[in-house]
């Protein structure tokens, strides 16, 4: 069962569920645009049972501060913060889609506050065409500005991600989802080969691996985790 808290970061509000051995090794999960941290819920009891799981509802999702001021980096930013306030100095970190994209530029930043890192079909930051999202209809979970100010970075990145990737230290597992994901898979691929220590690992399960295949996702993502041998150069599983 996990325990739900906010903590202020910055001075903004920021929900987690935690859950797992206090003492065991500090992983972070970070979702995806538009999700909050209960999209874990399928997965985390079973890394809980080896890890200290923290899932945050990023800013303008779910539970936590909606405050109308949006961006990548200032979730990266969040995420420090987070890190910073509850004395986690070096972490696991998960991430999928958009969550994945606030990982690797914290990985990026501050090489050194992760261990390991593990992206779930997140899209390498390349510009694409560009495309304006209708609002669906009825109360929403997020904030709906959120969504807009997301997507305008993700189709338009900017160039010094890209160029920042092999600063990344930690050892990198990319999960892609395969032909049947939205995200084109020749720029996972690309991204895993871009990390220094990344190595690539297929789920044909499309975007949403792990709710599609929780238990090939999580089994994959914990032998990985548990690994003590130096990951292989990025190739396709």
């Amino acid at each position: 069962m996990a325990d739900h808290h906010v903590i202020d970061v910055g001075g903004v509000r920021l929900a987690y569920q935690v859950s797992g051995p206090p003492d065991a090794p500090p992983l972070v999960m970070l979702h995806a645009l538009g999700e909050d941290a209960t999209d874990w819920d399928s997965v985390a009891p079973v890394f809980a049972r080896s890890r200290r799981v923290h899932a945050l509802d990023l800013r303008g999702h779910g539970r936590s501060d909606w405050p109308g001021e949006y961006s990548l980096q200032l979730m990266r930013d969040d995420v420090l913060g987070f890190l910073d306030a509850l004395a986690l100095d070096r972490v696991d970190l998960v991430g999928h889609s958009m969550g994945g994209i606030v990982a690797y530029l914290l990985a990026e930043d501050h090489p050194h506050r992760v261990v390991r890192l593990v992206l779930e079909d997140v899209p390498i930051p390349r510009p694409r065409e560009q495309s304006t999202p209708t609002r669906p209809d009825g109360k929403l979970t997020f904030d709906w500005e959120v969504v807009l100010a997301v997507r305008r970075q993700v189709d338009t990145p900017d160039a010094g991600w890209l160029e920042r990737l092999d600063r990344i230290t930690a050892k990198t597992l990319v999960v892609a989802g395969g032909p049947g994901s939205h995200v084109p898979q020749e720029g996972i691929l690309e991204l895993a080969r871009r990390i220094p220590h990344g190595r690539v690992v297929t789920i044909p399960a499309g975007h949403l691996i792990h709710k599609s295949e929780p238990m090939a996702f999580t089994k994959t993502v914990l032998a990985f985790l548990r690994s003590e041998e130096e990951p292989r150069p990025a190739q396709e599983a």
